[in-house]
């Protein structure tokens, strides 16, 4: 490109870059605020997914109290007993004979996947 043909190049986008209308102050708010009520009812959504799949009774009990363990960010207590089991059989739609059936298999399953010790502590 020879410099007379890079300086007009230079001038015609310098041109169009003034000439260029901006975005209206009030027009980018809007867009941020649509975009984030968007991301609200996005979140809302999935919540609500999340809420019918732990309720779903064509759900196992395990799939249910994942769905709880997940909505909650904790894990199904592994103290026979525990107060939580209550409110997690109400919020599963299971009976507390069910979720106290689901710890015993996940106390079991972590057993097997144990090795057994010794009473001098080696494996």
């Amino acid at each position: 490109m020879q410099p007379d043909t890079w300086l007009t190049a230079w001038q015609q986008h310098e041109s169009n870059q003034k000439t260029s209308t901006p975005h209206p102050a009030s027009e980018l708010v809007r867009t941020h605020a649509e975009r984030i009520a968007h991301e609200a009812e996005d979140r809302l959504q999935k919540r609500q997914m999340e809420l019918a799949e732990q309720r779903s009774s064509e759900n196992s009990p395990d799939v249910r109290i994942r769905a709880w363990e997940r909505l909650h960010a904790l894990r199904l207590p592994s103290a026979p007993g525990h107060p939580v089991l209550r409110s997690i059989a109400i919020s599963t739609g299971l009976t507390l004979a069910q979720v106290e059936e689901e710890q015993s298999a996940r106390r079991a399953r972590r057993a097997a996947a144990t090795p057994a010790r010794a009473p001098d502590g080696s494996v």
